[in-house]
């Protein structure tokens, strides 16, 4: 019996093209995803292929979950600036009261000379105190706006994220002008403070402009 022959009952209908047959061992039919063939469309991922990590709401408009490491870096070293300026405060504040009660138990008669703008050593203990209290307030200051901002990470929005930068430039101007002054005296130990204090603001200041740190601080807070 032969397929060719148009009366057989058992040949391919005449008329109609025979269908292709799919592709050979190894090659995935119907355009499928298989191994080390990409995703089409919105289908899963072929073996080999890792999915994109997102964050959560989505590509392109996604927001980090957990505080990212370098915001953990700024955080810590803001409660450590901030204990740090408040036992300046209290030296200062210590420095201030000893020198006022110092200063009272000598003679308003110990004239210091007609060069001088003080008219006792009583008066320029008085000075001297009063300076070392201002010091000691605006450490106060400082360290209760450094340890508000690192509690605030947690949940606060773009207001503790553009005071920090603020804060962080601030400090960077500081470190850079007494480093300046700290090498032309040739003070190892100025030196050494000052780059460490310019590091912290860098720090502060990266944390708040990176990606991550814009998008931590965009995030919804439910």
């Amino acid at each position: 019996m032969s397929f060719g022959d148009p009366n057989n009952p058992y040949g391919p209908p005449q008329g109609q093209p025979q269908q292709a047959q799919p592709g050979g061992y190894g090659a995935p039919q119907g355009g499928q995803p298989g191994y080390g063939y990409p995703q089409q469309g919105g289908g899963q991922p072929g073996y080999g292929y890792p999915q994109q990590q997102t964050y959560q709401g989505g590509p392109g408009g996604g927001f980090p979950t957990e505080m990212p490491g370098l915001l953990q870096t700024a955080r810590v070293l803001l409660f450590i600036v901030g204990a740090v300026q408040v036992i300046g405060g209290l030296l200062f504040a210590f420095g201030g009261a000893f020198i006022r009660d110092a200063s009272s138990a000598v003679e308003d008669s110990s004239d210091l000379g007609t060069d001088s703008p003080f008219g006792s050593v009583g008066d320029f203990g008085n000075a001297a105190a009063g300076f070392l209290i201002i010091l000691a307030l605006i450490c106060v200051a400082f360290a209760v706006l450094s340890i508000m901002l690192g509690v605030k990470f947690s949940k606060g929005g773009q207001g503790v994220r553009i005071t920090t930068i603020v804060y962080g430039a601030l400090g960077g101007l500081i470190g850079l002008l007494g480093l300046i002054g700290a090498m032309s005296e040739g003070a190892a130990g100025g030196i050494l403070f000052y780059l460490l204090w310019v590091a912290i603001s860098g720090i502060w200041i990266a944390g708040m402009v990176v990606q991550d740190g814009r998008a931590w601080f965009n995030r919804p807070r439910y």
